[in-house]
């Protein structure tokens, strides 16, 4: 199972990949990377933090980006040179985000394109913004 190609990547193309968080996936997150800070896995601290609740780990909402790059746009066989993240506003436990990535630029002498990245809720606000370089798989 391969990826597209740099050959059959074109500007504007896009592909998205969709998730609801649960608090499980939160603390699973939290596990797998050690990142345990109370405004993720503690509700009486984090009740008292600015986003009044529990929030998932910006890198977890991150993470659907890669899903997308990885498996559907260029897809299997890609490598993640370099992702950009500006993190917008909390992802809470219940919410579905969508990570949606689109072909911004394509360097095929380079075997390089740039996508533009963005994860919205199920509200359409915007909860991170960026930038990804990845190399797709060769033919």
């Amino acid at each position: 199972m391969n990826g597209l190609t740099i050959e059959k990547m074109s500007i504007g193309q896009s592909a998205s990949f969709g998730k609801t968080i649960s608090e499980a996936d939160v603390y699973k997150f939290a596990g797998i990377t050690g990142d345990f800070n109370p405004a993720h896995v503690n509700e009486v601290v984090a009740a008292d933090g600015m986003f009044k609740g529990r929030i998932a780990h910006g890198m977890l909402g991150a993470g659907l980006i890669s899903t997308v790059l990885g498996m559907y746009l260029p897809g299997p066989g890609t490598i993640y040179l370099k992702q950009d993240l500006k993190f917008t506003a909390p992802v809470r436990f219940g919410d579905t985000i969508t990570a949606t990535c689109t072909v911004k630029e394509i360097f095929a002498e380079k075997n390089r394109a740039v996508l533009e990245t963005v994860v919205v809720n199920q509200n359409g606000d915007v909860v991170i913004s960026g930038e990804a370089i990845v190399m797709p798989p060769k033919g």
